[in-house]
């Protein structure tokens, strides 16, 4: 399933960054290179035509499967480059009978492999990065018949706010080698400060997975046998775990919701529920119902249990409630690769009909029930619940006609 990828850029750091992002060939590999299965054209400081057809600014990032080539104008920034190249295998793959997938990897020690889906800010580089697992890899994988693979080399961080204290094993791959992309450090010291924010929220690291100290290489493994759907919900109604049926899976895998929150993007005030299908719409080249498809096709022929993870607000929405402490979120996926919460007793929650478990090791059980941490009045809880229930369905008119009805009755009742 690999292919040949060529770069060709202006800056030398989009050079870096390809080599850390991409699978990186042996010596023996580069002599015998021969022509590229595809090529990325990187000239990020030109400005592009608008008067071109099809271009309504100074910015393109353009595709041709036919030519087999990428080309981007008017951005510098590198992920371009990388969410290119996850385009492209997400067209091949399908058409080679395989799944590709938006998630991180790990595997436990005794080799049972989880599939981690999350949008940017869910958790999805931090939870997969677990000191008692081996990563197989943070962003992009495929799923065949004898197990995963990871489609890259290197790991892409979000640094905002990092800290050794938090996130112990992406602040040491921060090292001579890696790439950091809008982050700001002191000219004189030049120690990199991790809370600026003036450039963007958007700050990032690029590394080889090799800079992880328990990165699996070779990036495969087997049959996964736990999908964690992670979901950072600013609304602060959804509950930090939950066990879904195979339909719920679907009807979230297709829904992939997740929230932004005030400051993170310029006009957002208040939180705004974001719907990308499949956890990766931008790059998904065929409708989303076909990757649902075969992810449920794996899921029942290996028997697969699926979780909600929810890394976002509880005890109220954000700006009212707090965000769930990361030590819970780990807590919870720890429970979820023991076993613990395989066997664990659950309750039916709300609108959205989710089983929740009433007690998670080291997790507070007022935590586990957001109608029960919510600090506002029940009235307050009840309208915010219901208006993400409505947002849900109303997103998810658009993929009714090609779902079954068994997938279209998961989803929230009103």
């Amino acid at each position: 399933y690999r292919i040949k990828v060529r770069v060709v850029c202006a800056r030398a750091y989009h050079a870096l960054f390809m080599n850390n992002m991409l699978i990186r060939p042996t010596q023996e590999e580069l002599e015998n290179f021969g022509e590229p299965d595809f090529t990325i054209f990187n000239a990020g400081q030109c400005a592009a035509d608008p008067h071109v057809e099809g271009v309504g600014s100074g910015t393109s990032v353009a595709i041709s499967f036919e030519r087999k080539q990428m080309v981007i104008l008017g951005t510098e920034y590198a992920g371009e480059m990388k969410k290119g190249v996850f385009t492209v295998m997400h067209y091949l793959m399908p058409r080679a009978g395989v799944l590709s997938l938006h998630s991180s990897c790990n595997e436990g020690p005794d080799g049972d492999v989880s599939l981690f889906f999350g949008l940017s800010g869910t958790g999805k580089t931090t939870l997969s990065a677990d000191p008692s697992r081996l990563l197989i890899g943070d962003d992009e994988h495929v799923w065949t018949e004898n197990g995963v693979f990871n489609i890259e080399g290197g790991c892409y961080a979000k640094t905002i706010d990092l800290s050794a204290e938090k996130e112990p094993e992406i602040f040491n791959a921060i090292r001579f080698g890696s790439v950091l992309e809008n982050v700001i450090y002191n000219p004189r010291t030049h120690v990199a400060d991790y809370s600026d924010r003036s450039i963007t929220e958007n700050t990032r690291c690029a590394y080889p997975i090799e800079f992880i100290p328990n990165a699996k290489v070779l990036c495969v493994g087997g049959k996964p046998q736990n999908i964690v759907l992670l979901t950072c919900d600013a609304f602060g109604v959804l509950p930090p775990v939950a066990k879904l049926t195979p339909a719920q899976a679907m009807y979230h895998f297709i829904s992939g919701y997740t929230a932004k929150i005030a400051g993170t993007e310029e006009g957002v005030t208040e939180p705004e529920a974001t719907f990308s299908a499949c956890f990766g719409q931008p790059f998904l080249v065929w409708h989303p119902v076909k990757y649902a498809q075969m992810l449920a096709r794996k899921m029942q022929e290996n028997n697969v249990n699926v979780w909600l993870v929810n890394t976002g607000w509880n005890g109220g929405a954000y700006g009212a409630g707090k965000r769930i402490s990361l030590k819970y979120s780990r807590a919870i996926i720890d429970a979820i690769h023991s076993g613990e919460l395989q066997d664990a007793e659950y309750s039916t929650y709300g609108i959205f009909n989710l089983q929740i478990p009433t007690a998670v090791s080291n997790v507070p059980a007022k935590v586990l029930d957001p109608s029960r941490a919510w600090e506002g009045t029940t009235e307050e809880f009840n309208g915010t619940i219901s208006k993400l229930a409505h947002l849900f369905l109303a997103n998810f008119k658009k993929y009714a006609d090609k779902a079954t009805p068994e997938i279209i009755a998961a989803g929230p009742r009103l």
